[in-house]
């Protein structure tokens, strides 16, 4: 009695079994999928070096530092101190834009919207006279929107190091307010 019983124990298992070796490997490979793809995707991070240690990236609204570059995954330092780990996968699937890539150089812009028109030149000195802005290329000022009352006016300037464009762009925004104030230039 004992021998049929340990039989249909081993009848059942036996689908079982034969489940298992069947369905793991492919959830395996499944899951496997994405492991390989990283690290391919890493080894291109660093034979082809679209992104190095110590650039600047942004993917989607996410900007940093490039902290580390592994073999799954790469190690972003966010503007805010924190520390994002984003798949290499992710990096060359998705539209990145790298700040640094060639150069340093960092476009800072500021919006005024006022309601007179000899503000480009007020934009352009106070640009220009910024030890932070670079004298080539040279700052700009453009007209971007006309309201009922009023014209909008984009002001754009170069910097030469990445890292305190924030400060900069701070900087230029008080010193044109200051300006036009000068001016007698009220800002909307």
């Amino acid at each position: 009695m004992t021998v049929i019983s340990r039989t249909v124990e081993a009848e059942e298992l036996l689908p079982r079994s034969r489940f298992w070796q069947e369905h793991l490997p492919v959830g395996v490979g499944f899951g496997l999928q994405t492991v390989i793809n990283n690290f391919v995707c890493g080894l291109i991070l660093l034979f082809e070096r679209p992104i190095k240690v110590g650039d600047i990236i942004q993917i989607d609204t996410d900007i940093g530092e490039v902290r580390r570059i592994g073999v799954r995954a790469c190690v972003i330092r966010a503007t805010d101190g924190s520390e994002v780990i984003v798949p290499n996968g992710t990096i060359i699937s998705n539209k990145v834009t790298n700040w640094t890539l060639s150069d340093w150089y960092r476009a800072i812009e500021v919006s005024v919207t006022v309601a007179l028109q000899h503000v480009i030149e007020v934009l352009k000195r106070v640009a220009a006279n910024h030890p932070g802005v670079t004298k080539e290329p040279a700052p700009q000022a453009h007209v971007v929107n006309f309201a009922s009352a009023t014209v909008s006016f984009n002001l754009r300037a170069w910097r030469e190091r990445y890292e305190d464009w924030v400060q900069v762009r701070s900087d230029l925004s008080v010193a044109v307010d200051e300006a036009l104030t000068r001016e007698n230039i009220t800002v909307a």
